[in-house]
C-alpha cells in the first residue's frame, strides 16, 4: 500500500534494554538503525535518550518527516499516548504521557502501539502475508489470504491481529492480549509463564536441577551439544515450550481465521520447538462422551518446510456435481492455514508496521493527537 510513498516516518522499537530508532520511507529503512539504552529504571535518563535518538535520526533526513510512530510493550492507553505500568519499564509506572512529551518536542503527530501489533502489521504490509499470497499466485492458485495473526516469542508472549490490511486493536486497544490466556497445565496461571524467556529458564532448571544462571541461548547451545549441561533436559524444555505456545496460537486461531507469523528472539530455537508446536496444532481434543475432534478446523502447514509448503500451495482439488445438473465445480475438502517465521526480522517488521500505521491514520483524518 505504501511501498512507493515518499513520506518519511521516524520509528522506534522500545525494549526494556534498548531503544532502536530508525526512519522509514516507501517500506525501506532509510537510516542505519540507532541503538541507545532504554534506561528503563531512570525516567529522566530514558526521556533524554528518546529525545536524543529521534533528534539524531532527524538530523540525517533530507526531507522532513510527517510523524513519529513506534512500539512500546503494553499495557498503555495508546489512544492518549500514555504509557502505563510496565514490568520491564519500572520508571514509567504510574502513567507517563509519552505521546504528549514527544509531540511537544518535535511538533509532529505521534502514534504509539503495542510491539506485537506493529510487528503483525509490518508482516501484513511487507512480510509474511504478501509473501504467501505471491507464492499462491505463482503456483496458479486462486486462493488468497486476507488476515494475519502475529505472535512474538521473547520476554513475553504477544499477539497482533490484522484483517483486510487493517490493524485490529479493539475498543480498548486491548485486542490480542494473549498473555492472559490460561496456562495449558497450570490452569490458574497465565500462559505467558509458559511462553517466554523466563519460562525457558524455569523449565530447564526444573528438569535439570542446573543452578547456573543460564539464558535461553545457553540452553539452546546445551541442546546442540555446544555447551556443557543436560542435553535431554534442554531439548525437552523447548519441546514443552512448543506445546505451550501452540495452546495460545490454537486458542486465537479458533476465533480468528488467518495465517500465522512468528517473531521474537526465541524463534531462533525453532528447530527444537516447532515439531511439538505443529503436532499440538494438528492434534486432537476430546468431548466428554469420548469423541475425538481436530484441535482446529483448519489443517496447519509449516510454510518454512519445503514439503509442507508444496502441499499447501498445491492442494488436491476434487470435482463434485451440482445437484440436478451435469455441471461440475471444484471442491477442496481441506480447510488450511499456514504458520511461518518472520523473514523480515522482528525489529524491521515493527518499523514497517509503525510506518504503515502512521500513514494509514494520517490518510484517514487530520492527525492532531494520538491514535490507538
Amino acid at each position: 500500500m505504501y511501498e512507493k510513498d515518499k513520506r518519511i516516518v521516524m520509528t522506534l522499537d522500545a525494549g526494556g534494554t534498548n531503544f532502536v530508532f530508525s526512519a522509514v520511507q516507501a517500506h525501506r529503512e532509510i537510516v542505519e538503525a540507532l541503538r541507545l539504552p532504554s534506561s528503563a529504571d531512570k525516567l529522566e535518563q530514558s526521556l533524554d535518550h528518546l529525545e536524543q535518538g529521534f533528534s539524531r535520526v532527524l538530523s540525517q533526513l533530507k526531507k522532513a518527516p510527517v510523524a513519529i510512530s513506534f512500539a512500546f510493550p503494553g499495557p498503555a492507553d495508546y489512544s492518549r499516548g500514555i504509557i502505563m505500568d510496565l514490568n520491564n519499564f519500572p520508571a514509567y509506572r504510574g502513567g507517563i504521557a509519552l505521546g504528549a512529551f514527544l509531540k511537544d518536542q518535535f511538533k509532529l503527530p505521534v502514534f504509539i502501539n503495542n510491539d506485537a501489533d506493529l510487528f503483525t502489521y509490518g508482516e501484513c504490509m511487507a512480510g509474511a502475508l504478501p509473501y504467501v499470497n505471491q507464492r499462491l499466485e505463482k503456483a496458479g492458485s486462486t486462493k488468497r489470504y486476507h488476515n494475519l495473526i502475529g505472535f512474538t516469542l521473547g520476554t513475553g508472549f504477544g499477539c497482533g491481529i490484522t484483517r483486510n490490511n487493517e490493524l485490529y486493536l479493539g475498543d480498548n486497544g486491548s485486542a490480542g492480549e494473549v498473555l492472559l490466556l490460561r496456562h495449558k497445565t497450570k490452569r490458574d496461571i497465565i500462559i505467558e509463564d509458559g511462553v517466554s524467556i523466563r519460562a525457558i529458564k524455569r523449565v530447564y532448571w526444573e528438569l535439570s536441577g542446573d543452578m547456573r544462571r543460564l539464558e535461553p541461548l545457553d540452553i539452546y547451545n546445551i541442546a546442540d551439544g555446544k555447551m556443557e549441561g543436560d542435553m535431554h533436559a534442554a531439548k525437552k524444555t523447548f519441546k514443552v515450550f512448543g506445546v505451550m505456545a501452540a495452546e495460545g496460537i490454537a486458542a486465537v486461531s479458533t476465533v480468528l481465521d488467518g495465517l500465522v507469523v512468528l517473531g521474537g528472539g526465541l524463534t531462533g530455537a525453532r528447530k527444537y520447538f516447532m515439531p511439538s508446536l505443529m503436532q499440538e496444532l494438528n492434534g486432537n481434543i476430546n468431548t466428554l462422551d469420548g469423541q475425538s475432534k481436530s484441535r482446529l478446523e483448519m489443517k496447519v502447514y509449516n510454510l518454512d518446510q519445503a514439503a509442507e509448503l508444496e502441499e499447501f500451495l498445491h492442494p488436491e482439488i476434487k470435482k463434485i456435481k451440482v445437484p440436478r445438473s451435469k455441471e461440475l465445480v471444484d471442491y477442496d475438502p481441506q480447510k488450511r492455514t499456514g504458520i511461518i517465521v518472520s523473514k523480515l526480522g522482528t525489529s524491521k517488521a515493527i518499523a514497517l508496521g509503525a510506518y504503515a500505521y502512521a500513514l494509514n491514520e494520517l490518510d484517514k483524518k487530520p492527525a492532531s493527537g494520538f491514535h490507538a
